[in-house]
């Protein structure tokens, strides 16, 4: 038997096979857009399950982090996702390079379009939010209350209890009625706590006898001021 002839046979046909390449868009992107402020980085995970696609972004010089897409799609070698909830529709639209490492395109937002290339740099690692336990009926509802931090940005907080336990989202109808959802929300007794990664804030309060007001204080990016939330008749 000849050792060399088959060691080189073994070594061709090593050399023969195709090397695979990135075939969608799942994974861990990182990007930058070039603002009239400077560059903005983003970090986008995108992930496929049996209920179709998952992702998340974070913008690490604003302190946001976790924030949900919707509306992600791959096909023809284009993929697209939508920030969810934000106001003017924050929209990526791109090409997938065919070794599937880069991602080329533009970010839309209203009226506004920027050039936008993100690079595969890992494993998606999706944040997905986990179920909180059931809350009080005291803390269900509408909340509406104001935070200030030199200029008044009116809050409409929704508690409720679903299928998996308590959800919550705020509103922000001075930015164009954006969602912020929140990741996390506890209570203990008549106190509450929300923590809301999206934005890099939190928010602890204490509900009165009444039920009607929560008293506390809401955390962004190392400060904190009064937000008092008032119960609203309106149901969630």
């Amino acid at each position: 038997m000849n050792i060399q002839r088959i060691t080189k046979a073994v070594v061709f046909v090593a050399m023969a096979l195709p090397v695979l390449a990135q075939s969608d868009i799942r994974g861990h992107w990182s990007g930058s857009i070039q603002t009239p402020g400077g560059a903005l980085g983003m970090e986008v995970d995108l992930d496929k399950t049996s209920d179709g696609w998952i992702g998340s972004v974070s913008i690490p010089a604003q302190g946001a982090s976790g924030m949900p897409l919707e509306a992600i799609s791959f096909a023809d070698g284009k993929g697209t996702f939508r920030l969810k909830g934000a106001p003017g529709d924050p929209t990526f639209t791109g090409s997938l390079s065919a070794d599937g490492k880069t991602w080329d395109g533009n970010f839309t937002q209203g009226p506004n379009s920027l050039p936008l290339k993100f690079s595969l740099t890992g494993e998606a690692n999706v944040a997905v939010p986990k179920p909180s336990p059931a809350v009080a009926a005291q803390f269900l509802g509408t909340w509406l209350g104001e935070i200030n931090f030199g200029q008044p940005l009116r809050v409409v907080l929704t508690i409720t209890n679903g299928k998996s336990g308590a959800e919550a989202e705020m509103v922000s109808p001075d930015q164009g009625n954006a969602r912020i959802p929140v990741a996390a929300i506890t209570t203990a007794g008549t106190k509450v706590l929300l923590l809301v990664p999206a934005v890099n804030g939190s928010y602890q309060g204490e509900i009165n006898k009444d039920g009607t007001e929560i008293a506390g204080g809401w955390t962004q990016l190392g400060m904190t001021t009064p937000l008092n939330l008032k119960k609203s008749a309106a149901k969630p």
